[in-house]
C-alpha cells in the first residue's frame, strides 16, 4: 500500500506541477465553454427544438468525443513509456513494489488529473439554475457517464504507453485505440445480424452518454466500464513486467 501511496503521490505532483497540465485544462475548458455557448444560443432560438443545454453538453455534440480522443493521449503518452526512455524504470522496478502498484498508482492519479480537469464545468450548472429549474439527477449521472468513460480511454492510454519507450508513439497508439472504441456504436446502424447489432448496440458509447445525460443509470454501461477497464491495466501490468528490462 504504501508503495502504491508513493507511486499516486509522484504521480499527482507531476501533473499538478506541470505546465503542459494546465495547457490541457486551459484548453478544455476554452472549448468547453464554447460547446456550451453554443448550445445555450441555439436553444436559445425560437425556431428550435425544445431540450436541456446539460443534456446536450453531456456527450451529444461532436466536440466531446474530440476532446476526450485528444485528450487522453496528452494525460497518459508519458506514464510509463517516459520511464522506460529515460531509464527510471529500472530503478523503480528494483524497489519494493511490484508491476500492478506502478500501474494502479499512475493510473489513479491520471485518473484524478481527468476528474478535476472537469470539475470546473459544474459551474455551467450553476449558470443554468441561476435562470431555470435543473433536475440535478440527470446532471450527477452525466458526470458518472463522464467519469465511466474517461476511466475507459485512460485504460487505454496506459497500455499504450506501457508498449513503447517513445510518447509520441504512444500519444498516437491511443488514439488508434480510441477511435474504434469510438466508432463501434457507428457499426449498430450499418449491419443487419440482430446478434451483432445487439453486440455494437452494448458498445456504443454515444448511446451511452446519452442515456446517461437523460438520467438513465444502466448498470450494465458501469460492468463494461470496470471489466474493460480492468483488463486494460492487467494487460498494462503485464507489458511491463515483459519490458522493464528491456
Amino acid at each position: 500500500m504504501n508503495a502504491f501511496l508513493a507511486t499516486l503521490s509522484r504521480e499527482l505532483r507531476a501533473y499538478f506541477f506541470s505546465p503542459l497540465a494546465y495547457i490541457v485544462m486551459a484548453v478544455l475548458l476554452l472549448v468547453n465553454g464554447f460547446v456550451f455557448w453554443l448550445i445555450v444560443s441555439f436553444l436559445s432560438d425560437p425556431r428550435a427544438a425544445a431540450g436541456a443545454p446539460l443534456e446536450l453538453f453531456f456527450g451529444q455534440t461532436f466536440f466531446f468525443w474530440l476532446i476526450l480522443l485528444f485528450m487522453t493521449p496528452v494525460l497518459t503518452m508519458r506514464l510509463l513509456s517516459e520511464e522506460r526512455r529515460s531509464g527510471t524504470i529500472e530503478v523503480l522496478m528494483t524497489a519494493p513494489i511490484t508491476e500492478a502498484q506502478v500501474v494502479l498508482g499512475k493510473y489513479v492519479a491520471a485518473l484524478s488529473f481527468y476528474i478535476a480537469l472537469w470539475v470546473p464545468t459544474l459551474a455551467y450548472a450553476g449558470v443554468i439554475a441561476r435562470y431555470s429549474a435543473v433536475d440535478w439527477g440527470p446532471v450527477a449521472s452525466g458526470y458518472l457517464g463522464i467519469a465511466g468513460v474517461g476511466a475507459l480511454f485512460l485504460a487505454a492510454g496506459l497500455l499504450a504507453s506501457a508498449v513503447t519507450r517513445s510518447q509520441l508513439i504512444a500519444a498516437l497508439l491511443t488514439f488508434v485505440i480510441l477511435v474504434p472504441m469510438f466508432t463501434f456504436g457507428l457499426l449498430e446502424n450499418l449491419i443487419n445480424n440482430e446478434i451483432a447489432k445487439q453486440i455494437f448496440g452494448y458498445l456504443n458509447l454515444w448511446q451511452h452518454m446519452d442515456d446517461f445525460a437523460k438520467g438513465i443509470v444502466d448498470s450494465r454501461r458501469l460492468v463494461y466500464y470496470a471489466s474493460a477497464t480492468v483488463f486494460l491495466l492487467f494487460l498494462a501490468t503485464r507489458t511491463l513486467a515483459v519490458k522493464k528490462w528491456r
